[in-house]
């Protein structure tokens, strides 16, 4: 019983951080997809005395990836209901030119205003509306919500590797005669703490295979049946193969990291 907990007391915060990073991969490709989703939905509006080519507007800024002219004939025939033929052609003359332009990224509000400005400086601009208001707080929750996760996970992940180094210290402390042993044989720091390296090797494979194992069953289980449409139309997100490799690339490395610090520490204090 107390071999189990041991292990747990070591694989339960390793998980922790696991399950954080992972979040944190999901949340990242979920979050492209919806930016790319916000960057596709959004356009601005770019009125023209005299006709504009999308490379006239390209070359004023490269943010631009495309642009579409709105018919004036649509315009004239919605606000002129019952208007003779002639009176139209009269009104669709004295129109400008109106043109929805779509952007290549998803930008803050001061590159919108940036691009506002460097569309109004060409003489043939006769006004842009970027509709900031809408934009600018959904771009602000956005950022906010991706700030929030960041400092969540990372809080947890400190917290979590403290208790690591602390259960890696009582390990330690388990094979001190051992390692007092190979110490009077004279063998390096290093080779001495081979023990410790070997224990938590083990439980960092287990906390890996473990935590991918609960992805992939989210993925293919609970997300087809959860009736939350951002899981079901996001499925392929929750979980790569290639996740595998970079949840057991953090989990040796936090290894590395809590025996580096478990063993000089221990040095440090002997000296």
């Amino acid at each position: 019983m107390k071999f189990i907990k041991n292990h747990l007391m070591f694989i339960l915060p390793l998980m922790t951080i696991l399950l954080g990073v992972e979040f944190y991969l999901v949340f990242d490709r979920t979050t492209d997809t919806y930016e790319k989703g916000l960057r596709d939905g959004y356009s601005m509006l770019v009125v023209t005395h005299e006709p504009a080519s999308l490379e006239t507007l390209q070359s004023l800024n490269a943010h631009i990836s495309s642009s579409e002219k709105i018919k004036r004939d649509t315009i004239v025939s919605s606000i002129a209901k019952g208007v003779s033929k002639d009176a139209k052609k009269e009104i669709i003359a004295a129109l400008p030119y109106f043109y929805t332009v779509h952007l290549d990224t998803y930008l803050d509000v001061s590159e919108l205003n940036k691009i506002k400005e460097d569309l109004e400086s060409h003489a043939n601009v006769k006004r842009v509306e970027t509709f900031g208001n809408t934009y600018g707080s959904t771009y602000r929750l956005f950022v906010f919500i991706k700030l929030v996760l960041k400092i969540f996970i990372v809080f947890m992940a400190v917290v979590s590797l403290f208790l690591i180094i602390k259960q890696m210290e009582i390990w330690k402390y388990g094979h001190r005669q051992r390692m007092q042993v190979m110490e009077i044989f004279g063998a390096p720091l290093m080779l001495r703490s081979g023990i410790l390296f070997k224990v938590a090797i083990f439980d960092a494979l287990f906390a890996t295979l473990v935590t991918s194992l609960f992805f992939i069953y989210i993925k293919t289980v609970w997300a087809e049946t959860s009736g939350i449409d951002i899981l079901v139309q996001n499925k392929e997100a929750l979980f790569k193969m290639s996740d595998i490799g970079i949840l057991l690339i953090v989990a040796l490395l936090i290894v590395i990291i809590s025996v580096y610090t478990v063993v000089f520490t221990a040095k440090g204090e002997e000296e």
